[in-house]
């Protein structure tokens, strides 16, 4: 994109074979107190002395098997992979295909999910119905949309990869980094360019990044995987709290620009982003991306051990201030300051029916539940979209958008989908609520996501009807919480418990008081280790004691806070 890619600033390369020693932190005085080491007070030390990527290697399997052979340039011995009998691939190739977006289904027997990346989750027509030929075609009509906005597709096996690559290269598809240590796809509000209450259009930008970056060598050996997200939405649909970098859309004095959020993140150790006090204009973004990448990739501290290698905690150690003095070394240059990040508007799936900015035109979300749709409908989505709209969308909460519907076209777009599967007459429920993939591809997942959900779904709906149209349920099958059970209304994470006879049985822990936008915080557990079997009893319960005792306009975050947690899960329990 025209005058966006930035002057040329002299930088050490990123990866490994850039230095066998790291440089230790800028001198100069810190902010927040810190010592000299930049740790934030009360944190734990990290290495006082420099590391060496000798060591890193040697504590780190991964930096190890990255160093001997990039994962990047596994492509070039696709085609000899794909003639290999899979039990006789070595495991560190296996681990090298997840930066070609190929992850071991479940159980390990030779069948991949393939994740497709596309960025700010919009798609062509043509684009979506390759997708789904390749999932009729090689993996079983199988197929999801992931909280990331990608498409997910299981029982993919090795010899018809180097066949799908060629298909979706030829559609402009990729999946570079779709997996592994390397940035993953970079999000953004879904009705970009089209919604009229948006700042300005952020699709370019979006573009030009995944441009820049997706494919880029130079960026593909992070210390582990780091997302960004990037929109101009006034809801702030993108949830730029929870990722490394949050660029949220604001205008300064007439220009159109970023304020930035770093360090946030779920997994085991959830944290939401802190603003960096930063405004970055469009035509600095590479610029200032590659500094911020190069500042904590080059800091072998985030190496060494994976369980800490999250850019977050390299923010939880020192601060934002002090990352961003080091970006502003890196660029040779400060950053011009910002004194605060645009808040929410409010919270919205962007379901339903709405006029676009373009005059005449509409686009409609329509729930997909709970995230599933199958190769053969994605090509009758595809059909309709390029019969009657424009493009695809697909939204962070597992749901599509069509966009560029006439007027006069609208009923009979959502009568076509809801003969497809996709009804828009449903409780609003299903449009919020998300799970993980989960049992039974995930190698992760120790119950059920899915299905689980539509279960606790249907039987609130069942009992409650539309009073629950505005809850967010977020299930997951294991702590990495790519369902984002942090911040759903009502949290729930997979776990194990032991029945009477001590044997080991399917439970999950549920958490409340998370959520997203303007009140923005990590839930909590509140019930630990309920049994399968009893966890519709349990959310029910909680829900109907919402419901009945909830003060007028009063979300379920504001309504779990006001409440104990001794007296929660008494209600829980009955």
């Amino acid at each position: 994109m025209a005058g966006l890619n930035p002057p040329e600033v002299p930088r050490t390369p990123a990866s490994p074979s850039s230095a066998e020693g790291a440089s230790p932190p800028p001198a100069g005085a810190h902010p927040r107190g810190s010592d000299r080491d930049g740790a934030r007070p009360g944190r734990a030390r990290r290495e006082r002395r420099p590391l060496t990527w000798e060591e890193v290697r040697r504590r780190n399997y991964v930096e190890r098997v990255k160093h001997e052979k990039l994962p990047f340039d596994l492509l070039d011995e696709l085609p000899r992979l794909a003639a290999t009998h899979y039990e006789d691939i070595p495991e560190d190739d296996i681990l090298r295909l997840q930066w070609w977006g190929l992850y071991h289904d479940k159980p390990k027997v030779g069948t991949f999910m393939m994740r497709v990346k596309i960025p700010g989750g919009i798609v062509t027509p043509q684009q979506l119905r390759v997708i789904g030929e390749i999932s009729r075609r090689f993996g079983r009509n199988s197929g999801e949309i992931s909280t990331r906005q990608n498409i997910q597709i299981h029982w993919i096996e090795l010899k018809d990869v180097p066949a799908i690559f060629d298909l979706l290269r030829q559609n402009g598809l990729t999946t570079a980094g779709a997996c592994g240590d390397i940035l993953r796809n970079i999000t953004g509000c879904p009705v970009a360019g089209i919604d009229a209450g948006e700042l300005f259009d952020t699709r370019p930008y979006v573009r030009a990044l995944a441009d820049f970056f997706y494919h880029n060598r130079e960026y593909s050996d992070l210390p582990r995987k780091h997302k960004w997200t990037l929109a101009a939405c006034p809801h702030q649909c993108n949830a730029p709290e929870i990722h490394d970098v949050g660029l949220v859309g604001t205008v300064v004095d007439g220009q159109p620009g970023f304020a930035v959020l770093v360090g946030g993140g779920l997994s085991t150790y959830p944290r939401l982003a802190e603003p960096l006090g930063v405004f970055v204009p469009p035509e600095e973004l590479i610029d200032f991306l590659r500094a911020l990448l190069e500042v904590w990739s080059n800091d072998l501290t985030y190496r060494a051990n994976r369980a800490k290698a999250r850019f977050k905690f390299m923010v939880e150690d020192h601060g934002p201030e002090a990352i961003r003095r080091r970006i502003e070394e890196r660029l040779g240059r400060p950053l011009r300051p910002l004194a605060e990040v645009p808040r929410p508007a409010g919270r919205t799936g962007h379901l339903g029916i709405h006029p676009q900015k373009q005059e005449g035109r509409y686009y409609i979300g329509f729930p997909v539940f709970p995230g599933l749709i199958s190769g053969d409908q994605m090509v009758a989505v595809a059909d309709l979209a390029e019969a009657y709209g424009e493009d695809v969308r697909f939204t962070r909460e597992q749901n599509l958008i069509i966009t560029g519907i006439a007027r006069a076209d609208v009923d009979r777009v959502v009568a076509a989908m809801a003969e497809l599967g996709f009804p828009l007459d449903v409780n609003p429920v299903r449009g919020g609520s998300i799970a993980c993939t989960g049992n039974p591809h995930c190698n992760y997942a120790v119950g059920d996501t899915k299905p689980q959900l539509v279960r606790l779904v249907e039987r609130l709906e069942a009992r409650f009807g539309e009073a629950i149209a505005d809850l967010h349920i977020h299930l997951d099958g294991c702590p990495h919480a790519c369902g984002q059970h942090w911040v759903g209304d009502i949290g729930i994470q997979g776990t194990t418990a032991r029945d009477e006879r001590g044997e080991k049985i399917p439970a999950y822990d549920i958490l409340l008081r998370g959520g997203l936008g303007p009140e923005a915080a990590i839930g909590r557990p509140v019930a630990r280790r309920v049994p399968a079997d009893r966890l519709g009893d349990y959310v029910e319960r909680l829900v109907a004691f919402y419901l009945a005792e909830r003060r007028p306009g009063e979300s379920p975050q504001a309504f779990f806070r006001r409440h104990d947690d001794a007296q929660l899960l008494a209600v829980m329990e009955g």
